[in-house]
């Protein structure tokens, strides 16, 4: 049987995933196939299609809903990539990214923390039994409830940007250890930048400094974000100079020793993380190749999501005008792809023509025309693409939509009354030869 590709779908991947592998605390692809067992590998693209196909036709007859795919294998060999590029680098995932329990409980099994931006967060996390001392408080502008739970939960490291931060730490929860945030000289020219809200600028480090030193808080070191989304690696390496900075202004303070540099997030999975895994590696080298006993962290999110969701829709409806095919689908912009309006996220879509062309459900080798495709609220601005190529499909056909994993489903609303997608979770894996 080596070599045979097998699906299987389960509502506890994590438990699937060490049940297959093996168990330990951060079992990987690389590890199971070392000790000669069974090794989880991504869906191969025919693969994903078939298991979307079986959950059509064999549960979605009646109902059509639209549904997720969460390839555990694209998780695992995420993890594997980023293991073998940065093995000083200690994520801590962003649970804003993508919340699914099913990820996130994959994530934990292989050893992964998390960056958690509020209560609500922190309590999520905590409920699928993950320790306290496994999450960073990164937000440097927390409510004094929030801050309130975090001491009572043990969430004892946080960022900070601002005095009024430092006062309100003291108060509620002065054993909390503190990350200074700062602003990035560059912002990396990311769809989603962070620096205008958040981050120290170079005149206030010091005043920051001393201030959580009058207040007897100890600062652990330094954390930044170069922004989200399609940003320019080469921003990491003035920003980690930065934070050498940051460490050097604390010495000179009479500070205790900072011991943690969180490089933040900003990573995409494929060439980008490959150049960004390069200049940060460069960059630490450079600037703190004299502090053996540094930990360092990261907060990624979309390099872990984003390829890893798969989403397919329903057609509810069609019209034609000319050359013109519209179509209606059974999610959109106020459901799953609320990504295009919140994260500025480009989308794609491919055809399952289950209805008007089984025997060619990809639509291969099809005239195609320019298509809109509309999401099922009442409100026009629910538009998901315009002018997009492809071919005639039918009521009941359906639309695939990759790469939906990041910033989609997290900020669904039900606008209308229309539900956002229900997660389906399968892992995949194959018999080593």
């Amino acid at each position: 049987m080596a070599g045979q590709t097998i699906i299987v779908s389960g509502l506890n991947p994590a438990a699937i995933l060490q049940s297959t592998i093996g168990g330990g605390a951060s079992p990987t692809a690389a590890a199971a196939a070392e000790n000669g067992t069974r090794k989880v590998i991504p869906l191969s693209r025919d693969a994903l299609q078939d298991f979307m196909l079986s959950i059509i036709t064999q549960k979605l007859q009646d109902e059509k809903q639209p549904f997720y795919v969460l390839d555990l294998g694209e998780v695992v060999s995420l993890m594997d990539q980023w293991k073998s590029a940065l093995p000083n680098i200690r994520p801590f995932y962003a649970v804003k990214c993508n919340p699914e329990p099913s990820f996130l409980s994959i994530l934990s099994a292989m050893g992964s923390n998390f960056d958690c931006a509020s209560r609500a967060e922190i309590e999520y996390v905590l409920s699928l039994g993950i320790s306290p001392d496994r999450i960073v408080f990164a937000n440097p502008c927390k409510p004094e409830s929030d801050i309130i739970f975090a001491a009572k939960v043990g969430v004892n490291l946080t960022t900070y940007d601002s005095e009024d931060e430092v006062y309100k730490i003291r108060k509620h929860h002065p054993k909390s250890e503190l990350l200074l945030r700062i602003k990035p000289m560059l912002d990396g020219n990311a769809r989603c930048p962070m620096g205008p809200k958040y981050g120290a600028l170079p005149e206030e480090v010091d005043p920051l400094l001393r201030a959580a030193q009058a207040a007897r808080l100890t600062v652990s070191g330094v954390s930044f974000h170069i922004g989200s989304g399609d940003a320019d690696s080469n921003a990491y390496l003035g920003a980690i100079a930065a934070a050498k900075e940051v460490f050097e202004t604390a010495a000179k303070l009479g500070m205790s020793k900072m011991t943690v540099l969180d490089v933040g997030g900003g990573f995409t999975s494929g060439h980008q993380f490959t150049t960004a895994a390069v200049a940060v590696k460069s960059a630490l080298k450079q600037h703190f190749d004299d502090e053996p006993e540094l930990t360092i962290i990261a907060e990624p999110g979309r390099f872990f999501a984003e390829t890893a969701f798969t989403l397919a829709t329903t057609i509810i409806g069609k019209r034609v005008r000319g050359e013109l095919r519209e179509y209606w689908i059974n999610d959109g912009l106020y459901g799953s792809m609320n990504c295009v309006l919140y994260d500025h996220a480009t989308v794609n879509a491919t055809p399952l023509a289950v209805l008007s062309n089984r025997s060619n459900v990809t639509c291969g080798g099809s005239k195609t025309f320019p298509t809109t495709v509309f999401g099922p609220t009442c409100d026009a601005l629910d538009t998901v693409l315009r002018d997009y190529q492809l071919p005639e499909l039918q009521v009941n056909d359906w639309l695939v939509f990759p790469n939906m994993g990041a910033y989609t489903k997290a900020a669904g609303s039900n606008f209308n009354g229309f539900n956002t997608s229900a997660i389906v979770t399968h892992l995949a894996y194959a018999y080593p030869s």
